[in-house]
C-alpha cells in the first residue's frame, strides 16, 4: 500500500479522536431509579404491580418533557455511542498502521475499513434501539446511516477524511444537551 494513503488515514482518524468525542461532563453517571412502590413512583408512572393515574400539576413532567429516567438513559446511550466511536477510531488507526507495515494494497485497506465501518454502524443501531428519547434515537440512527454510507463509499479512506471527522463534533453538540 502506498505509505502516504495509510498515513493520511491515520491522521484523519487521530483528528477524530482529538476533536472532542468525549462527554461534556454535564451528565451524571446515575442509573435510572426503578420505583419499588406507588409512593416511590414519579407522578404518572406505574411500578410493575401498581397503577397510578394523576393529573399533571405544575412541575410534573408531561409528554415531551424528559423524565429523570429518560435523561439518565440519554446520558448512558450518548456515553456508549462516544465510546463506540472512539474504539472504532482506534481500531481503524491500528488497521491503518498495520496496513503500512504489511504493505497492503489500497483495495485491501478499503476492505478492512468497510468491515470496520459496517460493524460500527451496526453497533450504533443497537444503541439507538436502547434510547428512550426519540430525538437521541434519531440522532444515533442518522449517525449509523452516515457511517454505513462511508462503508459503501468507493473510497472509505477518503470518506473518513471528510465526513467521518464531523461525526464526533455533531454527537458532542447534539447528544450531550
Amino acid at each position: 500500500m502506498h505509505r502516504s494513503s495509510a498515513t493520511a488515514l491515520t491522521f484523519a482518524v487521530l483528528a477524530v479522536l482529538a476533536s472532542g468525542c468525549s462527554d461534556s461532563g454535564d451528565d451524571t453517571d446515575a442509573a435510572p431509579v426503578t420505583p419499588t412502590s406507588a409512593a416511590d413512583a414519579p407522578t404518572g408512572q406505574a411500578t410493575p404491580d401498581t397503577v397510578t393515574t394523576t393529573t399533571p400539576t405544575a412541575g410534573t413532567p408531561t409528554a415531551g418533557t424528559p423524565t429523570a429516567g429518560t435523561a439518565a438513559n440519554t446520558a448512558q446511550v450518548c456515553r456508549a455511542v462516544d465510546q463506540l466511536i472512539i474504539d472504532g477510531s482506534r481500531q481503524i488507526t491500528a488497521d491503518s498502521a498495520a496496513a503500512t507495515r504489511e504493505e497492503l494494497t489500497p483495495e485491501q485497506l478499503n476492505g478492512k475499513l468497510k468491515g470496520r465501518l459496517s460493524g460500527l454502524a451496526d453497533d450504533l443501531r443497537a444503541q439507538a434501539r436502547k434510547a428512550r428519547d426519540a430525538r437521541i434515537r434519531k440522532l444515533v440512527d442518522e449517525t449509523a446511516r452516515k457511517i454505513e454510507a462511508g462503508a459503501a463509499a468507493k473510497s472509505p479512506a477518503s470518506w473518513m477524511g471528510t465526513d467521518f471527522v464531523e461525526i464526533p463534533a455533531r454527537l458532542t453538540r447534539d447528544c450531550h444537551v
